[in-house]
């Protein structure tokens, strides 16, 4: 037996899903990436990037291009985000990660992309049935993940507003494509994204505070 098939063998069935090896060890590994994020720990990143490799065997064994396709791209942000967190602790004097809102500019451009973006690939989609059988919700997740990576690698708190608008989609869509263990990680995605966002807008306010301060003292 193959390493692949392996991973996509089954664990459990449970209400009638068939949980695999791949779907629930790479979501594991990608709710403990979505934790160490909320701990700002540049550790979040490779957690990601496993979590993509894994996850990969799970979209293919559900034969989810598109789901492929965002894994893929998965991997190749948190490469990147990687190298911008450790640039980033490099420039902080206290070695942590700072965190802070998104300005106009970064909005709109955060926006208008992921707008852009989920229109340009569900139109992939819809053009090639092969890649996803659900085009539109799949490209907004897709892009959506994408935009609340960046905005992740940037430091910015509406990385957190993002992926609460892509588990609004993902819970319903992991459960209809039989992916049972990814929409029971999305349930508690929300629970951490809610927590995860409240410590980021403080620490963002505390931040702005701080610089008013000191603005004010020199």
């Amino acid at each position: 037996m193959s390493v692949l098939d392996a991973l996509n063998g089954e664990v459990f069935t449970a209400f009638g899903q068939h949980v695999i090896w791949s779907d629930m060890i790479g979501n594991t590994i990608g709710l403990a990436a979505l934790a160490l994020g909320w701990r700002r720990s540049i550790w979040t990143w490779p957690a990601q990037f496993l979590s993509g490799v894994i996850l990969v065997a799970a979209y293919a064994s559900a034969h989810l291009s598109g789901g492929v396709g965002k894994q893929l791209l998965v991997i190749g942000v948190a490469l990147w985000g990687w190298r911008q967190w450790q640039r980033g602790r490099q420039q902080a004097q206290d070695g942590s990660i700072a965190v802070r809102f998104a300005g106009r500019r970064e909005r709109v451009l955060l926006v208008a992309g992921t707008a852009l973006g989920t229109a340009a690939v569900g139109g992939l989609f819809t053009l090639y049935p092969q890649l996803s059988w659900n085009p539109w919700p799949d490209a907004y997740i897709f892009v959506g993940t994408l935009a609340a990576m960046v905005a992740q690698a940037r430091g910015l708190v509406e990385f957190w507003f993002a992926w609460l608008l892509v588990d609004v989609v993902g819970v319903p869509l992991a459960f209809s494509s039989g992916l049972a263990f990814s929409g029971l990680v999305y349930v508690v995605y929300l629970a951490l994204v809610v927590w995860g966002m409240r410590d980021w807008w403080l620490r963002s306010r505390a931040a702005a505070d701080r610089t008013v301060l000191e603005g004010a003292a020199a």
